[in-house]
């Protein structure tokens, strides 16, 4: 007897199980190769010269091509701030608290940053407050945030620039659920039984349901879980 207070997918003999697997497995491979074509699309995107923006980093101005380090590429998440607020967009503080060990990603020439509006001295007490351990900038001096889809008090954004020599260029750009593409997490909860038990999911009659955002980690979780926040 099920003790189960949701509805429970169907019990089938292993053949049965492996049928339908394959039957998914299909679709899966098929959205796989359309990735692969859309990640080749993106490879031959043209691009934009950026200006020469300087943004604060932790020991001063920094200007947006000394960013890059020794890399030619870089990536850079633009965290929405808002002014005065004890705690931050929890959507960016749940999704950037993914990103703890980065340097795999220098093997392929390249390093991810945050930005965002907040004053550095602000921007740096919540990152160690969350304790978030990737490398954080300030735009609040410049026209940067706004420039690429990230204004003040606004949205955040995932943009892509590539270096050559001192010269910037912009080469792609998301927001959204865009974003989702670099989260491990939905990856992980796409394959549970349940889902992301959100309202909007196409799932069977009786499966548990609640309000979008209901269950994502607020900030003060990640950062009990994570920083320096007071328990």
């Amino acid at each position: 007897m099920s003790t189960s207070k949701n509805a429970l997918p169907p019990v089938v003999d292993a053949a049965t199980w492996n049928k339908e697997l394959a039957a998914l497995r299909v679709r899966e491979k098929a959205a796989t190769r359309e990735l692969d074509a859309i990640a080749a699309q993106r490879r031959r995107l043209p691009m934009v010269k950026m200006p020469d923006y300087v943004l604060e980093g932790e020991n001063g101005p920094v200007r947006l091509a000394e960013i890059f380090g020794d890399h030619p590429q870089l990536i850079v998440y633009s965290h929405m701030w808002r002014e005065d607020a004890e705690w931050q967009c929890a959507g960016c503080t749940g999704f950037t608290s993914q990103f703890t060990r980065l340097a795999g990603l220098e093997k392929f020439d390249a390093r991810f940053v945050i930005v965002t509006q907040g004053p550095i001295d602000q921007a740096l007490a919540y990152k160690r407050k969350v304790g978030n351990t990737m490398t954080w900038y300030s735009t609040a001096d410049s026209t940067f945030g706004a420039d690429v889809g990230a204004p003040a008090n606004g949205g955040f954004a995932v943009n892509v620039f590539l270096r050559d020599g001192d010269t910037v260029y912009r080469t792609w750009h998301t927001d959204g659920r865009g974003t989702e593409q670099l989260s491990h997490l939905f990856g992980l909860v796409d394959l549970l039984p349940y889902g992301r038990q959100e309202e909007w999911q196409d799932s069977p009659e009786g499966w548990p349901q609640s309000p979008t955002y209901s269950r994502w980690a607020t900030s003060r979780e990640i950062a009990e879980a994570y920083g320096e926040a007071d328990r």
